[in-house]
């Protein structure tokens, strides 16, 4: 990618999904009655718990499984599931922070451009596919990343990946593709319409 792109390709991690694993039986019922800013949901199995700083929301289930969702980096996601750790110990439980792994990362990017999916489609069929009656967007998929893109007309791309690093390197990968398949500018229409007024 050329350095006077990257200025113009800002990749803004929306929600980075965490689990790890407590090494101890929770008490649901316990956590539920004593803990702070808990929803229990006895017929799912869980309790939602949610941090205010990093802003996640926790599903804890008895087992000792915990996933952590919408922080907005992989250090705050870690920060979180940690506090998170930290308020269980104080309500009793004997819990031993371990097996931390990000699962997945949720972003999104926009292009500086727009976007010819029905071309971009073709030009790289096997692995993009174009559905315009059941989604207004073109899906890419990245297999040795474990990346999917979506890739929308107006030049907007929301990616997911397992971390954050392969995130990038996908939105590096797909933007000399998209480059190829970008909508001529209507500058040239828009000026037509001014000399009319």
């Amino acid at each position: 990618m050329d350095s006077s792109n990257d200025d113009a390709l800002d990749i803004i991690i929306t929600n980075v999904v965490a689990t790890f694993r407590t090494r101890c039986h929770l008490n649901l019922r316990t956590i539920a009655l004593e803990g702070t800013n808990v929803i229990y949901k006895p017929e799912v199995g869980k309790v939602l718990m949610k941090l205010r700083k990093p802003k996640i929301t926790a599903s804890i289930w008895s087992s000792g499984k915990i996933i952590c969702t919408g922080a907005t980096s992989e250090d705050d996601a870690k920060v979180g599931a940690r506090r998170l750790a930290r308020c269980l110990q104080k309500l009793g439980f004997k819990v031993r922070f371990s097996a931390f792994k990000v699962v997945n990362v949720l972003a999104v990017c926009s292009m500086p451009f727009a976007i010819h999916l029905v071309d971009f489609t073709k030009n790289n069929r096997p692995i993009a596919s174009y559905e315009p009656e059941l989604h207004p967007a073109a899906t890419y998929r990245i297999k040795h990343l474990k990346a999917t893109i979506q890739v929308f007309s107006t030049g907007s791309l929301t990616v997911t990946g397992p971390n954050v690093q392969n995130v990038a390197t996908a939105v590096e990968q797909v933007y000399p593709l998209l480059f190829e398949c970008q909508k001529p500018l209507r500058e040239k229409r828009r000026g037509e319409l001014r000399s009319q007024e």
